[in-house]
């Protein structure tokens, strides 16, 4: 037989298409082509393939070889067709049966010896046949390197055999009884195989932070947390991911199949650990969403069900910020290049970190600040209104001290167990009710949360009114909190925690200095000293950026019921 069929898939983040490699040996001068619009790495396979077979023992035919990929209109790349390319050679010269290439897919880059070297893809090839033939009443065998076929095994409904070289696999297929592969066992590696997730009790202080990145974590929501250099910004956004519910099977095969066809590769031990990403604030839009040619994902889709994080956000540039405004809305993000289009998942967690002004301290207690108002304005004028409004929850973490960071029995708080726990209390409530988090909640999903008591109604009109909130979120924050709290229904309390944050007019804070003689922060001490119960345990709300600018959080400081004479009874 001249000509051999044989089954293998290219690889493409969240999705594996199915390859069709057609081999066929003709007479004329001897010669050995690729057509199919192979990259440069496909088209040195040529070479890879002929001293692997010659170099195996397997006999090279001098013949005209031509060797098609298909679908034409696909790129192919990377070295993962040499095995499938070197068995349809062997298979149309009548070296191995050509029915053993039957319900069979192959994939794998061939050294010059004949051995099978690792592969990236092999987890998003596997997962990408599983779906392809899922409800098929007979699923191919795949076929992949043996150091390779752990991940692969991972996906259910598909057997996976791994094979060392070309030989043992070739013996396989020719069914020597002493040669017989057999499928690779799927073990999923525990969650403490892998690197374990940074504890919560490890933070001291900061009760209103800790309570914030709960709330976040149980909605679904997206954080920024604005501070001094060493306030433990990043601290508690890495423990964020260990917060997180864990992740159902299908997340998990949905992370692992992007991770496995990027240039990150995939491990086993990354199996279920919702990702974690942190580029560098000189990364490109193209890093961040995606991009090249052919389209390839951003760190935005390698954080797919996970936590982006964003360190030093002021100083990414404006331009590569404004590209995360349509991927945080819709949770996808679609690239478009002159001969393909790709979509690409990017439904993650976004968590920023930012400093008050360029020197970071501005509203130090320590006086080091050296920022004029107007630096500072500007530096803050760096993230525009729309992608600030798409962050649910902003808040302000001041630095600790030194005798409180010393002090003996410092105050720490919850380990991530239970917290994990709440969240995922909250979190299953809110798929129960609506199928999907708080944060993905569109307006009229939302006209649920505005039935309230007529004080709540109350509480909340005259906050948006006084501090510019935008409906985009604090309906999602209320419902979030009612549901953290483990109540079915959005009360005056839900009402209250919410209000606690907002823009801060300059005239109110002269007003506050002008009372009480004294600075914004002392101003607003003493405001809350006058009640302790509603300083007390008190809540994540939003934070924002005063004109002057001035940093205030009002979910540390400030009562709003005491500072506007709102009706203070609890909602029946």
């Amino acid at each position: 037989m001249s000509l051999a069929v044989v089954r293998s898939r290219a690889p493409a983040p969240g999705r594996a298409p199915e390859v069709v490699v057609e081999v066929h040996l003709s007479n004329g001068l001897p010669s050995f082509s690729i057509v199919g619009l192979p990259d440069l790495e496909v088209r040195e396979s040529r070479e890879r393939v002929r001293a692997a077979l010659q170099n195996c023992g397997f006999d090279f035919p001098v013949s005209r070889i031509t060797v098609n990929l298909a679908p034409a209109d696909l790129p192919k790349e990377t070295g993962r067709f040499d095995l499938p390319v070197a068995l349809g050679i062997l298979a149309a010269s009548g070296q191995i049966p050509p029915e053993s290439l039957e319900h069979r897919e192959f994939a794998g880059e061939l050294s010059l010896t004949g051995a099978l070297r690792p592969m990236r893809g092999a987890f998003a090839m596997v997962c990408g046949a599983a779906r392809q033939y899922a409800g098929a009443e007979r699923a191919p065998e795949v076929y992949v390197p043996l150091s390779s076929a752990a991940e692969a095994s991972l996906v259910p409904g598909i057997d996976v055999y791994g094979a060392a070289d070309l030989p043992s696999l070739c013996a396989n297929l020719n069914r020597k009884p002493d040669a017989r592969l057999r499928p690779v066992q799927a073990v999923e590696p525990l969650q403490a195989a892998g690197v374990p997730s940074p504890d919560l009790a490890d933070v001291i202080g900061h009760p209103a932070a800790r309570r914030a990145l709960e709330v976040a974590a149980a909605g679904g929501h997206h954080l920024l947390m604005v501070g001094p250099p060493g306030a433990g910004k990043s601290m508690l956004a890495a423990r964020l991911p260990g917060l997180l519910p864990p992740m159902t099977d299908d997340e998990a095969l949905t992370s692992a199949a992007i991770l496995s066809a990027s240039s990150l590769g995939f491990t086993p031990a990354q199996w279920r650990q919702r990702p974690f990403r942190a580029p560098h604030h000189s990364s490109s839009s193209v890093a961040l969403v995606g991009g090249r040619n052919p389209p390839q994902p951003g760190e935005i889709t390698l954080a797919h069900l996970g936590v982006l994080f964003l360190d030093e956000l002021p100083e990414f540039d404006r331009k590569v910020l404004e590209t995360l405004r349509e991927p945080l809305e819709a949770g996808r993000i679609t690239i478009s290049r002159a001969a393909q289009q790709a979509d690409f998942p990017a439904a993650c967690q976004l968590v920023a970190a930012m400093n008050p002004c360029p020197c970071g301290w501005r509203g130090d207690p320590s006086g080091r600040c050296r920022c004029s108002p107007d630096v500072a304005t500007r530096y803050l004028r760096k993230l525009s209104g729309p992608l600030m409004d798409r962050i649910d929850i902003q808040i302000e973490l001041p630095a600790l001290s030194p005798a409180e960071l010393s002090a003996r029995g410092a105050q720490r708080g919850e380990a991530s167990a239970p917290v994990a726990m709440r969240v995922a209390a909250a979190r299953d409530s809110q798929l129960r009710r609506q199928g999907k988090t708080n944060r993905e909640l569109d307006g009229r999903e939302a006209d649920d949360v505005r039935r309230l008591s007529p004080d709540s109604e109350a509480l909340l009109r005259a906050a948006g009114e006084r501090f510019g909130w935008s409906a985009r979120w604090h309906y999602r924050v209320l419902k979030s909190r009612a549901d953290h709290r483990g109540s079915g229904r959005r009360g005056y309390a839900e009402c209250r925690a919410c209000s606690r944050g907002g823009a801060i007019s300059a005239r109110f804070v002269h007003r506050l200095n002008r009372r009480n003689k004294a600075g914004p922060r002392n101003a607003v001490r003493k405001i809350v000293c006058q009640d302790l119960t509603y300083a007390h345990g008190a809540d994540p709300g939003r934070f924002f950026v005063l004109p002057e600018p001035y940093f205030l959080s009002y979910s540390q400081t400030i009562d709003f019921i005491e500072l506007f004479n709102l009706p203070r009874t609890e909602a029946k």
